[in-house]
Formats: C-alpha cells, sequence, structure tokens
C-alpha cells in the first residue's frame, strides 16, 4: 500500500471507490476530456481504483479531491524509473496545485522508491501542463509522433519529458 504523501498545498492518498463518481466528473470537465477522453465510471474504477500494475493518487487541496496523480515503476534493474501522469480540476488550474503535486509524487520516487529517471508524456499541445512539469525540473527529450488518440479519436504527438534526480526542484 502507497503511503500518503504530503506537499506543501496538496496531499496524496491512494484512491478510494467512493472517489469514482468526482473523479468521473473532474475527467468531465472539457479542459481535462480533451487529454483524457472517453472515461466513465467503469473506466475510472478500473483503471484508476482496481489497478494493478499503476499506483494511482487522488489530489486533495484543504480536503477537497481535486484531480489524480498516477505513476508506474519499470522494475528491470537495467532499465528502471517510473513514468507519471496527472489531471486537476480546471477550477484550481493555475494555483500551482497541479505543480505541488507532481513535484511531491516525484520526490517520492526519486527518494524513496529510489528512481533515478522520471517520464511524463503530455500532449504537444498542453502547454499549462508542460510549464507544470518545466517547473519541477523535466526537460523536452523529443517529439512521440501520433503517439496517442485525442477526444476525436485522432491521432496526435506527444512530448517526451524526462527529469534526472540532479534535475529535481
Amino acid at each position: 500500500m502507497a503511503p500518503t504523501l504530503h506537499g506543501t498545498a496538496t496531499t496524496l492518498r491512494r484512491v478510494r471507490g467512493e472517489d469514482v463518481p468526482a473523479l468521473t466528473a473532474i475527467l468531465a470537465e472539457p479542459e481535462v476530456a480533451r487529454w483524457w477522453p472517453r472515461y466513465d465510471e467503469e473506466r475510472v474504477r478500473a483503471e484508476f481504483v482496481d489497478a494493478t500494475d499503476t499506483v494511482v493518487f487522488a489530489i486533495e487541496s484543504d480536503g477537497e479531491l481535486i484531480g489524480s496523480i498516477q505513476y508506474v515503476e519499470e522494475p528491470s534493474p537495467d532499465y528502471r524509473h517510473a513514468s507519471i501522469d496527472v489531471f486537476v480540476h480546471p477550477a484550481w488550474h493555475g494555483k500551482g496545485l497541479g505543480t505541488d503535486a507532481v513535484r511531491t509524487l516525484a520526490r517520492h520516487l526519486v527518494h524513496d522508491r529510489g528512481h533515478h529517471r522520471l517520464a511524463i508524456d503530455p500532449a504537444v499541445e498542453n502547454e499549462r501542463a508542460i510549464r507544470t512539469y518545466r517547473r519541477v525540473g523535466f526537460r523536452d527529450v523529443g517529439v512521440m509522433r501520433r503517439y496517442e488518440r485525442n477526444v476525436a479519436g485522432e491521432w496526435h504527438d506527444c512530448l517526451l519529458m524526462d527529469l534526472l534526480k540532479e534535475d529535481l526542484h
């Protein structure tokens, strides 16, 4: 069981079954659904609550559920690293909470889980997310062409970013 993590402005705790309706509502927000399309309660439960390879946290601020952040670890010793993904309700954008959540999880993955490298892959057009990741210390690696499907089902490019232990702010 993953620990509860405390940032400066956010708390990350394991996602629970009772979070499914709130997370589904956040994922339905147009600004979130643009990057996280096609989530209903069944998919949220399967991918967030019942996930086996992914560790999923609810992001709370002042006791309110405002989003989710997750990671997947590559266990092979020759490739060991973790990948992160995150979303925050648009009402909380621009307040530094996404940055705090990403930084909090990155510190946990580097200092507690022993990772030397983290990766994240936002859509090239997701400038808000890219700015957030850069504030934590992630750097651009390159564009992955036609990497994932957007809300319209069309392929779009994503920016591969990584953070080395010494880059963490």
